[in-house]
């Protein structure tokens, strides 16, 4: 079972569980694909709506990627009070270990905005067994 890794900010509830995909990889030629699945879950009682993402992306090898753009998966959920919203998507590292961290921002009906931290998760290739 993928590790689970969560944090709470203003409310909104980030969970991230990564995997490591052997099946895409390409092992000699330092191509290590991971998945991960992320639920954003708002634990408070006022709805919000993600606005915009922001990832750092570093590996092993010292290789440091930063990524931005607008919502997630070509959307910008309105979650409600009470309300989830998962997606999944994936990234390439050039080393079988890494980790990804950041922030999605959003913003509440009344107009404050907020960005919820995305917590620290560790990829890794060697976590788990290849599935057969």
């Amino acid at each position: 079972m993928p590790a689970l890794y969560y944090r709470i900010t203003e409310g909104m509830r980030i969970t991230a569980r990564p995997r490591f995909l052997p099946e895409q990889s390409r092992l000699d030629v330092g191509h290590y694909v991971f998945t991960y699945t992320i639920r954003l879950e708002n634990v408070s009682d006022q709805a919000a709506q993600l606005m915009t993402r922001h990832w750092f992306i570093h590996d092993d090898v010292g290789e440091e990627t930063e990524v931005e753009g607008d919502g997630v998966v070509r959307e910008q959920p309105h979650i409600p009070a009470g309300g989830t919203f998962e997606y999944h998507s994936f990234c390439v590292l050039k080393s079988p270990r890494g980790s990804m961290e950041g922030h999605y921002h959003f913003v509440r009906p009344d107009g404050t905005a907020f960005n919820a931290l995305i917590p620290r998760f560790i990829l890794d290739a060697d976590a788990e067994p290849p599935s057969t």
